[in-house]
């Protein structure tokens, strides 16, 4: 200040000034500001640089508290042409972007001051100037607006006129600029005073930051704001201890004001914690407490018959006794297994029974409740029971009753039975007891015998038909004789006539020529007639078949009285074998023994499949429908398997006056009794019968040497499952139908024949070198026997079923038929589709019969066209009076083949799909620790070092692959491709599911 007059009049006001209490306004409580200077904490000489040195000058004052602050001031209002500047030291920005600038200042009023000049100013301007270090000299940055870089020119809200030692009318203004961006390490400031009276009273530097702070459960660092104001500065949280992500990423935004904006996600306490103290802490469940899955609920204190062992627990623990189900929910009470059943009440009528009860005092806490009933016959001597045999029928079924009552049927007259009611329910089976159970003794009355199921042509003649018929299943006595009954298919059935027969084969005679008769018969003990069969139907010969019949069979011997006497000898042989047929079998050329006839189903002369066990000597039915082949004509070459009797072999086989070809040969073990010689050869007896390109050809047996052999057609690629595994993905759906229709084609063509398959499924199908498939393996009763180790044929009602090809009527009643055939048929459809998977996974037998009698049926297979799966689901009707017949079947698969576009429309999977209950089948990835673990759940493990290297090493990142990732991956083969893209998908469905229940 020039002036001391002037000087002199402004001493009070700084006085006063430097005594005034400078608060700083606080800021809000979300922001923190870090200050890199304030010119108010120095106790010693600022020591800003100044130029000119006559312009700002360095004075001291006193704060409230009577510390030393040091100020600057300029004054000199009477001289013209002003160009005063202060510059600070060297201020390092510390990482900060954008600076804040806070001053403390008094301005004189130009009119308070008298005579000054026009030239006076009430407003100064605010510089800085970047530089990565110390640089600053007296000269240098120039004292000039370039290479400064202004900020604004400040002005005062208020200024003075005079002093008042009592401070009331002392005006101190505040103001805030702010700079940016700024990147050099750090930056001067400079104040310019050209012509103002003023008081730079205190200037303090700083920088804002949003602080530490834990918002929706996750904590976010301090963050430093950006380089403009309206900048947002992302920070990315970390959930609190015990807290899991459950949207990603997890953000919140810092504004320039040093403000956090809303958060983008969130964390929640994982299972075992629940969230206190605001949010901010995830603390574990105490003793006695359990949370089970991730989210905002509370624990919850454990149900009935449970505990926890630990703190932090996701489920409580059943109590010694109690147990849960899987799909039991966690909050769910511990339940026990049901007691006993109450009051068994039965009612016996001859050999059926009714068996009623009271349902159990205690339910174990369960409304799953159901009944098992355990039939043993105790037979009329002192033996132990044994369970009984398959021929007992039970309404509505054995297994999994739900109402306290049962018919039971078909049993043995005179018979003492035990039956075992066990209660059941979800837990039972988790109990190391047997289950709870009432039994009742019955012993059932005399009964007539049951019907006779099989009957069949033995021969015929143009006025004559043998027959032969089964015995019936249960004869519940001695058998004193048959009753025949037939008449004219034409006529009415009152006028039927009667034959007696003291054994199983009747000759019928006086009959029309070339006429169509019905049969019945029926079975008569002491206790009386049985019920007719049901209706037969057999022609005899017309007058040409007869005619014939006779020319094919007499010799054309040319000659005079020699040639008289042999035509008369070969007539009289004929006369004779004619009248013998129903007592001697002739040879097969001779006899019409395959033509049968049944009511609706087949025309006349369509042949009908006999069932070899129906003769006497077995042995004679291989004779009779097996070509028996010297041993020298056949080679073995190599053993390619095992059968159930032996070695599976390929060779060659070279008939008389014909060519060497290839043929497969099973071998008969050494060491076999004679029942499993007949049980080896009778799949030969039923072979020998077919004659279809899409059944397995039967070339003829080997009986009369070791080892016993049949020798069939050989088949280069093997069974249609392990082919199909092998070539996963490299057929065209066309290929695949084609496979479909022949199968079909030789089902139709058993089917017409009466024969029943019942073990229908891709391990018992043949493929040829040309993709040719053909039926085979017509041997399922010897897996009837309570000791194969197959785990494939599991017990059902005392015998050996294949569960997971088998119709629901089958498995419960054994009532197979081709309409359980074609269940299986789609079940091989289902298999072919998806190249050999293994039906229903890895479920048990036990939950797939539970999931069946819940109308659950199998998903498509991945690019299945809906038409097949359709075509699938009318095979599996729960009805089989509404399952389409194999002549439909093939109908439908050849208007796909004439329509290619109809093998198109796929049904794509899709996170808004819901899955059915079998697609559990496909692995749950959340019961893997690891993605290894899940590659070789879906057999993929060949390819874990190839999903590790290219960082798809977690469940979230595996759910998001698409096609070219797998390419990327490594994996070349189109089935391995379609089976990993469709397990990433049901991944990715089961995540959806998850995420959106937890929603």
């Amino acid at each position: 200040m020039n002036s001391p007059a002037l000087r002199s009049q402004m001493a009070p006001l700084m006085a006063v000034m430097h005594i005034i209490a400078l608060l700083w306004i606080m800021p809000p409580i979300w922001a923190v500001e870090d200050v890199l200077m304030d010119s108010m904490t120095a106790t010693a000489e600022l020591g800003w640089m100044i130029y000119p040195s006559v312009g700002w000058e360095e004075v001291s004052g006193y704060d409230e508290n009577m510390n030393t602050i040091r100020t600057y001031q300029v004054c000199n209002v009477f001289n013209a042409n002003q160009n005063n500047w202060v510059r600070t030291k060297y201020i390092r920005r510390r990482g900060a972007q954008r600076i804040h600038v806070e001053i403390k200042f008094s301005v004189r009023d130009c009119s308070s001051i008298p005579n000054v000049p026009g030239s006076c100013k009430e407003t100064f301007n605010l510089y800085y100037f970047e530089s990565d270090s110390d640089t600053a000299t007296k000269v240098y940055p120039p004292w000039m607006e370039n290479p400064w870089i202004k900020v604004d020119t400040i002005a005062a809200d208020e200024s003075f006129s005079q002093v008042d030692l009592g401070g009331r009318v002392m005006k101190i203004n505040t103001e805030v600029r702010s700079f940016g961006p700024v990147s050099r390490t750090g930056f001067y400031l400079a104040f310019q005073d050209y012509g103002a009276c003023m008081s730079l009273i205190a200037v303090r530097v700083f920088f804002r930051k949003c602080p530490s702070v834990v918002r929706n459960g996750a904590i976010f660092p301090e963050t430093l704001s950006g380089a403009e104001s309206t900048s947002l500065v992302a920070a990315r949280g970390t959930c609190i201890p015990n807290g899991e992500e459950v949207d990603v990423p997890i953000k919140l935004y810092c504004n320039g004001d040093g403000e956090w904006l809303v958060p983008i996600g969130r964390c929640m306490c994982k299972a075992g914690h629940e969230a206190a103290e605001n949010g901010t802490v995830c603390k574990a469940c105490s003793s006695g407490f359990f949370k089970p899955s991730q989210g905002d609920q509370l624990c919850q204190q454990c149900p009935i018959n449970s505990r926890t062992t630990n703190e932090g627990a996701t489920n409580c623990v059943c109590r010694i006794g109690y147990y849960r189900t899987d799909s039991d929910p966690s909050q769910m009470p511990c339940t026990t297994i049901p007691s006993a059943p109450q009051r068994v009440m039965s009612s016996v009528n001859e050999t059926s029974l009714r068996l009623e009860w009271i349902p159990p005092r205690d339910s174990g806490g369960r409304h799953d409740l159901v009944y098992n009933i355990i039939c043993k016959s105790c037979g009329s001597g002192r033996g132990a029971c044994t369970r009984c045999g398959d021929n007992v029928q039970f309404v509505p079924r054995q297994l999994g009753l739900t109402e306290p009552h049962v018919h039971i049927s078909e049993l043995l007259a005179h018979t003492q039975y035990t039956f075992e009611i066990q209660a059941v329910n979800g837990v039972s089976d988790q109990s190391p007891y047997p289950p709870q159970f009432a039994s009742v003794n019955i012993t059932t009355n005399q009964a007539a015998p049951s019907i006779v199921s099989i009957m069949h042509q033995v021969s015929r003649t143009i006025d004559s038909v043998t027959l032969s018929w089964s015995q019936p299943d249960q004869p519940n006595g001695v058998i004193l004789d048959y009753e025949l009954q037939y008449f004219e298919k034409n006529t009415a059935e009152l006028n039927s006539s009667t034959l007696r027969s003291q054994t199983n084969t009747a000759v019928v005679r006086g009959l029309k020529p070339g006429t169509i008769y019905v049969f019945q018969v029926r079975a008569r003990t002491v206790a009386g007639f049985g019920r007719f069969s049901g209706k037969m139907y057999f022609q005899t010969m017309t007058e040409e078949e007869y005619d014939s019949s006779l020319k094919e069979k007499l010799p054309l011997i040319i000659g005079s009285a020699a040639a008289g006497v042999v035509f008369l000898i070969s007539v009289i042989v004929l006369v004779i074998v004619c009248n013998r047929r129903g007592s001697d079998r002739p040879e097969s050329e001779f006899t019409d023994k395959l033509q049968h006839y049944t009511s609706g189903h087949l025309s006349p002369g369509m042949k009908i499949y006999i069932d070899p066990f129906t003769y006497e000597d077995p042995n004679e039915a291989v004779r009779e429908f097996a070509k028996e082949i010297d041993m020298s004509c056949v080679k073995i070459e190599q053993v390619i398997g095992a059968g159930e009797f032996g070695e599976v072999c390929s060779g060659n086989l070279r008939l008389p006056g014909k060519r060497e070809f290839l043929v497969a040969i099973k071998t008969l073990k050494s060491g076999y009794t004679e029942k499993q010689r007949r049980d080896f050869l009778s799949e030969a007896s039923i072979m020998g019968q077919f004659d279809h390109p899409n059944i397995i050809h039967l070339e003829g047996v080997v009986t009369k040497s070791c080892p016993v052999m049949i020798i069939t057609e050989f088949m280069e690629n093997g069974s249609l499952d392990s082919f199909l595994r092998q070539n996963d993905g490299q057929f065209t759906v066309i290929q695949l139908v084609g496979m479909l229709r022949g199968i079909a084609a030789g089902m139709k063509y058993l089917c017409d024949m009466n024969y029943v398959h019942r073990d229908l499924a891709a391990r018992n199908i043949l493929v040829n070198s040309n993709l040719v498939c053909k039926v085979s393996d017509f041997g399922l009763s010897r897996f009837l026997e309570d000791d194969t180790s197959d785990p494939t044929y599991t017990s059902a009602l005392g015998g050996k079923i294949p569960i997971r090809w088998t119709a629901p009527e089958a498995i419960q009643y054994r009532k197979f038929t081709s309409s359980s055939d074609v269940w299986s048929y789609g079940i091989v459809m289902w298999e072919v589709m998806s190249y050999g998977e293994r039906p229903y996974w890895d479920m048990s037998n036990q939950d797939v019969i539970n999931a069946i009698e819940q109308d659950y049926r199998l998903p498509p297979p991945m690019d299945c066209p809906n038409t097949l799966h359709q075509l699938m689901l009318d095979c599996w009707q729960k009805d089989r009076n509404n399952r389409p017949k194999f002549n439909q079947i093939v109908n439908t698969l050849d208007k796909m083949i004439r329509n290619p576009n109809s093998l198109k429309a796929t049904t794509p999977l899709s996170s808004g799909v819901h899955l059915p209950l079998l697609d559990r089948s496909t692995p749950d990835f959340s019961s893997f620790n690891s993605v290894d673990e899940w590659l070789d759940a879906i057999k993929m493990g060949q390819y874990k070092e190839n999903f590790a290297n290219e960082g798809f090493s977690s469940f979230d990142a595996v759910s998001q692959m698409t096609l070219d990732d797998i390419l990327r991956v490594g994996v070349t083969l189109a089935g391995h491709q379609k089976k990993i893209l469709n397990s990433v998908q049901m991944m990715r469905a089961q995540m959806n599911q998850i995420q959106s229940v937890e929603v």
